[in-house]
């Protein structure tokens, strides 16, 4: 008598990722590098995983998504994927490299505004706007001058210093010429010299 069985082998179950990056949100100059993703089969020893990102671009050349891509194949192809999104932001502004503080000046010894300089977390080159406007005071020697330095990076993030300028006069004008005490005859009294003066502003 004979009897024969028939085992049918098969592989239809997919491999098990050992680990699975979950989705983050992270600043533009802190986006880590993908991690070594592994898997293992129920069958196959060895597991190949294949990687791949693609990058999609947002709002400003700072605002992007990563789509982080993993792909585990056993010997007979069943397959297992896991999916990374890393979204990318920019939210931190410029800092100032320099930044003048207030002053208060004579007039004549107004200094021209300094050249202020920003560096971001992400941009390399960053651009800074400058403006001054003048306030009146109680003469035309007495007045302000308010310096606005703005550094904005790629994303439209801002950093803004203000330098507070305040001119003032205390100098009193200094005669060019003197004339000295005399003692003269009654016949000979000389006419008042004309006298002038010259002022620091």
């Amino acid at each position: 008598t004979t009897h024969v069985q028939k085992v049918t082998v098969e592989d239809t179950t997919p491999p098990v990722f050992d680990n699975k990056p979950t989705d983050i949100t992270v600043e533009c100059d802190a986006v880590p590098q993908p991690p070594v993703v592994t898997a293992h089969d129920n069958c196959d020893l060895d597991v190949d995983v294949t990687y791949n990102e693609v990058k999609t671009d947002g709002s400003c050349p700072d605002y992007y998504t990563l789509t982080r891509t993993w792909i585990a194949i056993d010997n007979c192809g069943n397959a297992a994927t896991h999916v990374q999104k890393v979204t990318v932001e920019d939210t931190t502004p410029p800092v100032f490299d320099n930044k003048p503080a207030d002053i208060t000046v004579e007039c004549d010894a107004i200094p021209v505004a300094e050249v202020v300089t920003a560096h971001d977390n992400c941009d390399l080159n960053v651009d800074v706007t400058y403006n001054e406007v003048k306030t009146d005071g109680t003469c035309p020697d007495y007045y302000t001058l308010t310096r606005t330095w703005i550094a904005i990076d790629n994303c439209g993030n801002a950093t803004t210093h203000v330098q507070k300028v305040t001119v003032e006069d205390t100098t009193p004008p200094v005669f060019d010429n003197k004339p000295a005490d005399i003692t003269v005859e009654c016949d000979a009294v000389p006419a008042a010299e004309v006298v002038t003066a010259h002022d620091n502003c």
